[in-house]
């Protein structure tokens, strides 16, 4: 994943223009329901007027007890109107986030489903390139600022607003007009002491997050991998690393609690000044007689309506900084263009016969370290091609442009003379079967991983799927048969079974076009035979690539390739390319002495092969 790794005393504490744009972006989220904005807007309006309402109340309630001779009417109706404009407030408030949870909530599920969607279209080489852990953060943090953002800003920093130039507005026409000014400074100067630490503060925040983020991403890191941690002893290792990213995540927290303090000790002094100034000018207007004790309530009353939610926007504007920051890495994400992309006029791909040709096909996945170089060869419809050679020779390169996760640096690769980058991706995938080399499955049942290949498939489709990948036996014998957990990327599972599971996919699948890599090379020699078999047979009529290292698995294919240096060196059949005594027959020697064949074959004279 990647990181700002500058300075915290180097980032920016203002908010940004893409910080803008980011929340500009929540805008047709919201703007979808704005049946139920507007009705949850005049609802809030209507709890502000309430609430603006209850000092006036009071006032004429305590101004009524002063004097004996009022008749008691007047004072319970008054008392009345104050608790109907409480209850008003209270009720009002209620109704509207009532009414706007189904849009804050649907909000986050269109955010969160769009993320999620750009994710899956990203090309392979972004998600290479990113650590899992870091994503699943900023997913779950961005989730979090959508709600806070919309939630405050909507229903907190508006109406605090609202219910502060309608209580201003309230003191200039009813009094001296300092009660007004001196609210209308107060807020003024706190506002803008708050603006201006906050984003003093953010700098520690970026920090917090930042280091957060990383000992997330290391510790999912390490769980993923805790075979690995297992075999090197390195425990203690991967504890110590995750404790060093803590102790920074600390140290930046500490900072963050730290100026928080002073942010509110700054706050709390400038209330207090303002609230002193204003109950100064009362007092005095009660002592000359020019207000009532009721204005001096009232007077009060404001102040404690007004600061008390001042006090908290001090805190939603913070938050909101932070939500903004949040917010960012989110929308960030679906700011990365794919790499890979459907042309505009792009079509569904055609399989007629399931020809597939790579013509002088070059790649690099870095300019600076060719992989492929000129490769041309043809698989005919419905026969079989295998790629041999040693690691590193380019084998799996081949089916993961086949499959475009990548695209060619030069050249180009026709299913049925058409151009792969031609086509929809939907539909290029969906004509090619895969039974890859390290096969991972989802934290799901033995059931769901098989049906994985084809969701929409049968009950029936998906066990004979599993018994045709000879996955039926072991099945039986599990306690919860279809239904057992396979854990976590399928560690409970052994390497042959995991790869069983991604036989079974392919069959279930029912491709025109298969891929093997490396298909049977964690099977063991029994159950690589008879899988063989059965992958022969689901072969046959279908174009089939194979990439092996096991050369035993390949014998029987119509053209064999033998790759090196990502070039193809030698090309023919098995016998032939014995025959030749080229590389391919030095591998297959070496193969014998290390025990992988089962038997030396016979060369074309019928002799064994030396």
């Amino acid at each position: 994943m990647a990181h700002d790794f500058r300075r915290p005393d180097q980032m920016s504490p203002q908010i940004t223009a893409s910080q803008w744009r980011a929340a500009l972006r929540l805008f047709p989220y919201v703007w979808q329901h704005k049946g139920r904005l507007f009705a949850a807007m005049a609802l809030l309006i209507l709890a502000k007027l309430a609430n603006v309402s209850v000092p006036l109340a009071l006032k004429e309630i305590v101004d009524s007890l002063q004097h004996p001779g009022t008749a008691l009417l007047l004072p319970l109706a008054f008392i009345v109107l104050y608790g109907v404009l409480r209850f008003g407030n209270t009720a009002f408030t209620e109704l509207r986030d009532a009414l706007f949870a189904r849009v804050l909530q649907r909000a986050m599920r269109g955010v969160i489903y769009d993320v999620f969607r750009h994710l899956h279209a990203q090309s392979l080489r972004f998600h290479l390139e990113r650590r899992t852990g870091g994503l699943a953060v900023d997913i779950e943090r961005g989730a979090r600022s959508i709600r806070f953002l919309i939630n405050f800003s909507l229903f907190n920093i508006a109406p605090t607003l609202l219910e502060i130039l309608l209580v201003a507005g309230v003191l200039f026409a009813k009094y001296d007009p300092w009660f007004g000014s001196l609210t209308l400074m107060t807020l003024v100067v706190y506002i803008g002491f708050t603006v201006l630490v906050t984003n003093w503060r953010l700098q520690f925040r970026r920090a917090m997050n930042q280091t957060d983020a990383e000992a997330n991403a290391h510790a999912v890191d390490s769980l993923l991998n805790y075979e690995t941690v297992k075999y090197f002893n390195n425990e203690r290792f991967e504890a110590e690393r995750l404790n060093r990213d803590l102790k920074r995540a600390e140290n930046a927290a500490v900072q963050s609690e730290i100026s928080l303090a002073w942010l509110n000790i700054g706050q709390a002094a400038i209330i207090a000044c303002g609230v002193t100034a204003m109950m100064a000018l009362a007092a005095q207007g009660v002592a000359e007689q020019r207000m009532t004790i009721g204005d001096l309530v009232l007077v009060n009353a404001y102040l404690i309506q007004l600061f008390i939610p001042l006090n908290f926007l001090g805190t939603v504007y913070r938050e909101i900084r932070n939500a903004l920051t949040d917010m960012e890495k989110l929308f960030g994400l679906l700011q990365s263009p794919p790499e890979i992309r459907d042309a505009p006029d792009a079509k569904p791909l055609v399989v007629t016969r399931g020809e597939v040709r790579f013509e002088q096909v070059s790649f690099a996945y870095d300019a600076r370290r060719p992989i492929l170089h000129g490769i041309d060869f043809t698989i005919p419809a419905g026969r079989k091609v295998a790629v041999v050679g040693a690691s590193g020779a380019g084998k799996s390169t081949l089916s993961r442009l086949l499959f475009r996760f990548y695209d060619v640096t030069a050249g180009r690769i026709l299913i049925d003379d058409q151009d792969i980058r031609s086509v929809t991706q939907a539909s290029l995938r969906a004509a090619i079967g895969m039974v890859p080399q390290d096969t991972v499955l989802f934290n799901d049942t033995l059931y769901y991983n098989i049906a994985y290949g084809r969701p929409d498939a049968s009950r029936e489709e998906v066990i004979e799927a599993a018994r045709a990948a000879h996955l039926d036996r072991f099945i039986a014998h599990l306690p919860d048969g279809y239904d057992t957990l396979v854990g976590e990327r399928g560690l409970k599972l052994s390497g042959g079974e995991k790869q069983r599971v991604a036989i079974a996919r392919a069959i279930l699948k029912n491709p025109p076009i298969l891929v093997f890599d490396e298909a049977t090379s964690s099977l063991d020699s029994a159950t690589e035979k008879a899988i063989q078999a059965e992958l022969a047979r689901i072969s046959e009529n279908r174009t089939t690539l194979v990439i092996a290292h096991r050369l035993s698995t390949v014998v029987d294919a119509d053209e064999i390739l033998v790759m090196d240096g990502g070039r193809i060196v030698e090309r023919g059949r098995h016998d032939g390319l014995l025959a030749a005594n080229g590389r391919y027959a030095e591998m297959w020697r070496l193969q014998q002495k290390a025990g992988h064949l089962a038997a030396p074959p016979t060369d074309s004279a019928g002799a064994p092969d030396g």
